[in-house]
């Protein structure tokens, strides 16, 4: 069995890394945001935060996938 992370929570260490913010606090930016639907979140974190395309849709997905 691998122990490698794989999916959106693979992007995880990057997102941290370039964007200087946990991930747990991306997922509170995301669920405090009032959007419900997943690419105007990603539209969202990208025009507010600058957040690349594939950044944003991984939290948005690993997001909405463990519900609101």
């Amino acid at each position: 069995m691998s122990d490698q992370v794989k999916g959106p929570a693979s992007y995880f260490p990057s997102i941290e890394k370039k964007y200087g913010r946990p991930i747990a606090e991306w997922k509170q930016i995301i669920r405090e945001s009032g959007i419900t639907k997943h690419m105007d979140l990603v539209a969202h974190l990208k025009s507010e935060y600058g957040l690349g395309h594939g950044h944003a849709n991984a939290l948005v997905a690993h997001t909405l996938a463990e519900g609101r």
